[in-house]
């Protein structure tokens, strides 16, 4: 009865205690028993089934206010990464916005200096044309710095690890996608260059977008590891049935080519139940020098 009340539902636990009852009092009224002992036997089974009946009560209510403030949970982790994603599409508009007004502001006005001190070198004399030259070169420097910070203004895609902790946010936002991830052995203190940062999220960002197009599974897992410092790996992992059919597309063999670029390699383990992508790339040592 016990089991039927903590696993079936009130109607079925009901069945499954009547047909107790019944069973119970069909022995009792069969049996040689006194009075008194029937009584007390009845009256412990009709306790039992009081006390079975209230946990199951008690259980349910358990059970609903689980599910609810789970429920609130995954909606709150919605909201806040929606935040997220809203407080970093506002910083990247400002972004523009800075880069813009440093652009019409600065920069114009940079271009027009430089159009009067060739205007002016032209017409100076010998002895003033190598101190205007250098003016005008000092202002060329300037119009460039101005543009490179412009330009790092205006960057909106990111690379490396934080690069990739941002995608997953995106796909589990955009895509409803379930991203396991995991970072071992010391890999965000990795000595990776701007390159090989840039070459492992555009590498991870491809294999979840070959995940999301061609696997049944909307589930994935992702494993950083550098394992004594020598060398920095990447997995990303999710089930997959098995094709024997299969062969590298164009994505993974860039995905290829873009790591060995970087001094890395690839490596594609197609089993049974999953498919795996390893990139490994070689590190220079703590000390700056390779190894």
């Amino acid at each position: 009865m016990a089991e039927a009340v903590f696993y079936l539902s009130r109607t079925k636990s009901l069945i499954v205690i009547a047909v107790q009852i019944a069973s119970a009092a069909v022995i009792l009224i069969l049996s040689t028993l006194p009075l008194t002992q029937l009584v007390w036997f009845t009256l412990y089974y009709l306790l039992l089934v009081v006390a079975l009946l209230y946990h199951q009560v008690i259980h349910n209510r358990e059970k609903e206010a689980r599910m609810s403030n789970e429920a609130l949970l995954e909606e709150y982790r919605k909201m806040k990464r929606q935040l997220l994603v809203e407080e970093q599409q506002a910083r990247q508009d400002e972004r523009m916005l800075i880069g813009h007004e440093i652009h019409d502001s600065v920069g114009h006005k940079l271009t027009a200096l430089l159009f009067q001190f060739e205007a002016f070198r032209l017409t100076a004399a010998e002895k003033d044309k190598e101190t205007v030259g250098n003016l005008k070169e000092l202002a060329e420097q300037s119009l460039e710095e101005t543009r490179q910070a412009v330009r790092s203004f205006k960057q909106n895609e990111v690379g490396g690890l934080q690069g990739v902790i941002r995608l997953i946010r995106k796909l589990e936002i955009e895509s409803f996608m379930k991203i396991n991830f995991s970072v071992k052995h010391g890999a965000f203190a990795a000595p990776l260059t701007g390159e090989q940062s840039f070459a492992i999220f555009r590498a991870v960002q491809e294999a979840l977008t070959n995940i999301m197009k061609h696997s049944s599974s909307r589930e994935a897992q992702v494993i950083f590891e550098a394992p004594g410092g020598s060398i920095f790996r990447f997995e990303v992992i999710n089930a997959a049935t098995h094709d024997r059919y299969f062969q590298e597309g164009y994505g993974l063999k860039a995905m290829r080519e873009r790591l060995e670029k970087v001094g890395g390699t690839l490596e594609i383990d197609y089993e049974t139940h999953r498919f795996l992508v390893r990139g490994t790339i070689r590190l220079a040592d703590w000390g700056g020098s390779d190894d």
